[in-house]
């Protein structure tokens, strides 16, 4: 019974150490791509109403890059090392609120997450919540 759970164990110590590597990853490979999305931090804390012109145009920026990077930065929205508050609802309708055609359901692939984990769910919620809220569709970026 021991020896058939000691490879259990091992397997399960290399799955999150492969996790967590593909996040690490991800991170290093958005790092840069990222500053482009400085303008929209008013936008995705909850203080400002509308994106920026210029938040959108970092946007459109940052998806013609990798379109993964808006992914990590939803997934990533309560890691306290970023130093950052970012309301994920908010970020995933940033695409529709600078009319950028993104599907926030590419994220599950992206990310290579498990098809029925929690953080698929999430992604699937937000591209649903953005369908459905036409005023986010319809936003016009403010030019301050």
């Amino acid at each position: 019974m021991a020896s058939s759970i000691l490879p259990c164990i091992l397997l399960i110590t290399v799955l999150f150490g492969l996790a967590s590597s593909d996040v690490n990853q991800d991170k290093a490979e958005c790092k840069n791509h990222l500053m482009g999305l400085a303008p929209c931090l008013s936008f995705v804390d909850g203080e400002a109403k509308t994106p920026t012109v210029d938040c959108c145009g970092g946007l459109k920026q940052v998806l013609g890059a990798s379109k993964k990077c808006l992914c990590v930065v939803i997934r990533d929205r309560d890691d306290s090392s970023a130093g950052l508050k970012i309301n994920a609802t908010l970020a995933a309708a940033l695409p529709s609120a600078c009319r950028a055609k993104v599907n926030m359901t590419d994220c599950i692939s992206l990310l290579h997450l498990a098809p029925n984990s929690q953080e698929a769910k999430l992604f699937e919620g937000y591209q649903k919540l953005t369908e459905r809220n036409p005023i986010m569709a319809t936003t016009t970026p403010s030019t301050t």
